[in-house]
C-alpha cells in the first residue's frame, strides 16, 4: 500500500496540484460551474457537466458565497423601497434528519434546518435570510437583522408560528404594523406524509399597528419557496443531493439569492428584483458575480446564518 502520510512528497504534490487547479479556473469555467449550481444541479452532476473535480467546485462555493454575503451585506441596508414584507420558514436537512441524528452529531451541526427568509412584496427582492431551528432564539435573531435593514415602517405578515410574537416586538418595538396569516387546515388523510393536510381557510389576525387587511398575506413568500426548491437541488426531497454541512448550505443560499436578486429576470416584473428595487440598473451576468469574489477581500468572519456576518 502506497504511504499517504503528510509528510510524504506525493502527498503534498498532490495538494498542491488541487490548489493549483482552483486557482487557474477561468472566469467562465467559474461562470459555468455557479450557473449550473444556481439552476438546480448538484454538486457532481455539476462536475460531470464541467469535468472539474469535486474539491475545485466546492472550493467555488465558498468563495463565491463569502463574496455574495459580503456584497448583499453591504448593499441591503437603509431600505426605503420595501413597504410590505412577507416572511417565512422553509425545511430541510444537514447530513440527516433529526429522527436519524445523534447527540453528537446534532452538536456538530446535523439535523433538521429551516432557512428564514423575508420578501418584499413589491420588489420581490429576498433583503434578508437566516439559517437555524425552528424556535424563539432563531426567530429573534431573524427579526433582529431584518429590523436593521429598514428604516422606514413596513406592513410585515408571517404565519402563524408563535415565537414571531416576541421576536417582532423585540426587533421592531411599536414601529410597524404587523399581521399573521393562520392557516386552518382539515384532517389528514393517510396520504399526507409529504404534504400537509387540505388548508380549509385562513384567518388574518393583526397582531401591532394598524396593517392594511388586504394585504395580509404571505402567498408571494410561499411561492419563493418553490422557487428554491425546483432552483436549489439541495432543497430537493427524497434524493441524496443535500447539505452535507451547514456552512455549504450557507455560501450555497448564499450564492441563490444573489443570483435570485440580481441575475434572475422575475417572470412578472419583467426585469430582477435588484432592478425593481433600484438597488441595480441592469441584469447581471454571471460573470459578475463571480467578479465579487476578486473584488471582496472580507476579514477573516464566523458566518451566523444571516447576512450580518459576526467577524473575528
Amino acid at each position: 500500500m502506497a504511504n499517504s502520510r503528510p509528510e510524504t512528497g506525493g502527498f503534498f504534490i498532490f495538494a498542491i496540484s488541487i490548489h493549483l487547479c482552483m486557482n487557474q479556473l477561468s472566469t467562465a469555467d467559474r461562470a459555468r460551474i455557479i450557473h449550473l449550481l444556481v439552476e438546480g444541479n448538484s454538486i457532481r452532476a455539476t462536475c460531470r457537466i464541467t469535468g472539474k473535480s469535486k474539491n475545485t467546485v466546492k472550493k467555488l462555493i465558498a468563495d463565491a458565497g463569502r463574496a455574495c454575503h459580503a456584497y448583499q451585506d453591504r448593499t441591503f441596508l437603509k431600505l426605503t423601497c420595501c413597504k410590505r414584507i412577507q416572511c417565512d420558514e422553509i425545511w430541510s436537512f444537514i447530513a440527516s434528519k433529526e429522527k436519524n441524528t445523534s447527540a453528537e452529531k446534532k452538536a456538530a451541526g446535523s439535523g433538521d434546518c429551516w432557512t428564514w427568509t423575508a420578501l418584499c412584496a413589491d420588489t420581490k427582492l429576498i433583503l434578508d435570510w437566516y439559517v437555524g431551528n425552528r424556535d424563539a432564539t432563531a426567530a429573534y435573531h431573524f427579526m433582529t437583522s431584518l429590523s436593521r435593514r429598514l428604516v422606514t415602517r413596513v406592513q410585515l405578515t408571517t404565519d402563524g408560528h408563535r415565537p414571531y410574537l416576541q421576536a417582532v416586538e423585540d426587533a421592531f418595538g411599536t414601529n410597524i404594523d404587523y399581521a399573521m396569516l393562520i392557516k386552518l387546515y382539515g384532517p389528514g388523510g393517510p396520504d399526507t406524509r409529504y404534504s400537509p393536510p387540505t388548508c380549509i381557510g385562513a384567518k388574518k389576525v393583526p397582531i401591532m399597528g394598524k396593517p392594511d387587511r388586504k394585504h395580509i398575506s404571505t402567498s408571494f413568500v410561499e411561492r419563493q419557496n418553490l422557487t428554491i426548491r425546483m432552483q436549489m437541488r439541495r432543497f430537493t426531497r427524497l434524493t441524496n443531493a443535500f447539505s452535507k454541512k451547514v456552512e455549504y448550505h450557507g455560501h450555497a443560499l448564499a450564492i441563490f439569492f444573489m443570483f435570485y436578486n440580481f441575475a434572475r429576470i422575475h417572470q412578472t416584473l419583467r426585469v430582477t428584483p435588484a432592478m425593481e428595487a433600484g438597488l441595480a440598473d441592469h441584469v447581471w451576468e454571471i460573470e459578475e458575480i463571480v467578479g465579487l469574489i476578486d473584488t471582496y477581500h472580507e476579514r477573516p468572519w464566523v458566518w451566523d446564518g444571516t447576512l450580518n456576518r459576526v467577524t473575528s
